[in-house]
């Protein structure tokens, strides 16, 4: 973490996780959206496929956005209303996959449901600091 004495000096929910869960969670819920994405591509892509695909990305940019943010910026205002946006943009994505492959929709739910719980330790954070 580029700037930890920042972040450690926070105040945080009594629900943060140590800080060894983070990167554990990250990186099963990165192959989770990695072979979401694989599943409902799988078949090839056609028309009605490419609204999906356009929301899967722009998700996906705003997950990159929130860390620099976050971290970087130290706002965790503008941070909260990214990770508001993820939630909306990631449950757009499981509704439109769910139409065409089950198995991609039902692989995003961990991710959507860790959003949630982030978004609830970024607002926290918000309103204790």
């Amino acid at each position: 973490m580029k700037d930890s004495f920042w972040y450690y000096s926070l105040n945080k929910s009594p629900l943060t996780p140590p800080a060894w869960v983070f990167p554990v969670i990250w990186t099963v819920i990165y192959v989770l959206i990695a072979l979401s994405f694989f599943f409902y591509v799988r078949d090839g892509f056609s028309r009605d496929k490419i609204p999906a695909v356009i929301i899967f990305f722009i998700q996906l940019l705003l997950n990159f956005c929130w860390s620099p943010v976050y971290f970087g910026l130290h706002n965790v205002e503008l941070a909260f209303w990214i990770i508001i946006l993820l939630i909306i943009f990631v449950l757009i994505n499981i509704i439109l996959f769910y139409k065409k492959s089950r198995a991609a929709a039902y692989l995003m739910i961990p991710y959507f449901l860790w959003i949630i719980f982030a978004a609830y330790l970024n607002f926290e954070i918000v309103m204790l600091n």
